[in-house]
């Protein structure tokens, strides 16, 4: 069994097949192949959310409680001040509003939302984490993000009588946390790396477990996240065999902004599916991040998803080798120098600014970025200039604003627990 979703398999073919689209003629009515297409985008499109085999209690309700939970605690961090919630806030849906994430410190990249995320292979902008439990581990321990350290994440779950007896329900009963040292990582600072070497293997295999748990317990919640129906979404499923376009849902200048969306300005090419994404990665030529070097992106990414010891094949996945193809057979070659993943359009009028850095301000920015395609810094610009004209540029950015929408979760989930 292959980890990805089936529909996400064929995206791909769909991508190849779209870009030879041609330009829509103006007509009253859609045609069949664009009907078709158009209905493939609606939210209504998809599928129930596959279980993630490299996590037992992804979609055990307990599981999802316990993480819900941590995603809100500050003690997880090392200045007991940043939660998870405080970059990916439900109230910006799941996003921060900055351009480059600021935890303990200002990180590398803009925070990307979590909103549907569930749905993709690859995690990060690189994707150099390959589930949604991996992903969540690292700003625990990233020093920019966090800040915390294994082994006192450990201790707050053992110790905190709450956590300790929702823990012990779902992944059995916990192993007796060592007093000292205070803190421990084989990811922090010096002391903090001496102190976990200081450790047994037997102790430090324990402690990681806890620790792999807190990361499943976490995706377990957010995997609730997902996005709701949208005026877009209404639009298209009303839509009957005839096609007809015009429709007092969207105005005249967001049907011309979708016939050019699927059309002339080829957007569909990689934002296709119901969410929007193809959860690929492309180097379309963005600019480097200030004060940065430039970003290897996803050549480095696939790189560091093998090296990582929380991987599908890891000891700590639940996942059988047979299950890890999407990471056996990833691909690993120089085309993906300076590729990143091909963010969801779902409420993105509201998740700005835009890009891996925050590079672009607003949604004409990231229009005019792609009717320009500028030279990339790195490789090459899988883009080319789609030289439209000011109006049309407008009718793209007046279609963004028909992705948003509420979310498709329950209110409980989106906001700290009582």
């Amino acid at each position: 069994m292959i980890k990805r979703p089936v529909i996400f398999g064929l995206l791909s073919t769909l991508s190849i097949a779209i870009g030879f689209l041609v330009p829509i003629e103006k007509s009253s009515n859609w045609s069949q192949r664009e009907l078709s297409l158009l209905k493939s985008l609606s939210i209504s499109a998809l599928p129930e959310l596959p279980p993630d085999l490299t996590n037992n209690v992804s979609d055990v309700e307990a599981a999802a409680e316990l993480g819900h939970a941590l995603y809100f605690d500050v003690r997880l961090s090392g200045n007991k001040s940043v939660a998870c919630s405080s970059c990916h806030q439900p109230t910006k849906y799941f996003t921060d509003g900055l351009k480059i994430a600021v935890g303990t410190s200002q990180g590398l990249r803009h925070t990307p939302s979590l909103v549907g995320v569930a749905y993709s292979p690859w995690f990060y902008w690189d994707g150099r984490k390959d589930s949604q439990w991996s992903q969540a581990l690292a700003p625990l321990e990233t020093s920019h993000e966090q800040n915390g350290n294994r082994l006192e994440i450990a201790r707050l779950v053992a110790s905190d009588e709450n956590y300790r007896q929702r823990y012990e329900a779902i992944f059995g009963k916990l192993p007796i946390i060592p007093a000292l040292p205070i803190t421990a990582s084989p990811r922090g600072n010096k002391d903090q790396r001496e102190a976990w070497e200081s450790l047994g293997n037997s102790q430090q295999a324990q402690v990681t477990k806890i620790f792999s748990n807190i990361g499943k317990s976490l995706a377990a919640y957010q995997r609730k996240l997902i996005p709701g129906n949208s005026r877009f979404d209404t639009y298209i499923d009303e839509l009957d065999q005839r096609g007809l376009k015009s429709s007092p849902i969207m105005s005249t200048e967001e049907l011309a902004g979708l016939s050019l969306f699927i059309g002339k300005a080829g957007c569909v090419s990689c934002h296709n599916g119901p969410l929007l994404t193809n959860h690929e990665f492309h180097n379309t030529g963005i600019l480097t991040v200030s004060g940065q070097l430039p970003s290897m992106g996803r050549y480095d990414g696939i790189r560091l998803a093998r090296e990582d010891p929380f991987n599908c094949l890891g000891k700590f996945s639940d996942a059988t080798e047979a299950e890890c193809l999407e990471l056996t057979f990833a691909q690993d070659t120089n085309d993906l120098v300076g590729a990143q993943k091909t963010p969801t359009l779902r409420n993105v009028s509201e998740t700005f600014p835009y890009m891996h850095g925050g590079q672009l301000e607003d949604l004409l920015d990231v229009m005019d970025h792609y009717n320009k395609a500028p030279t990339s810094v790195l490789s090459h610009n899988e883009a080319k200039p789609l030289k439209l004209r000011a109006t049309q540029l407008r009718q793209l950015e007046a279609l963004m604003h028909t992705f948003t929408a509420p979310l498709s979760t329950e209110s409980k989930w989106l906001k700290a627990p009582e």
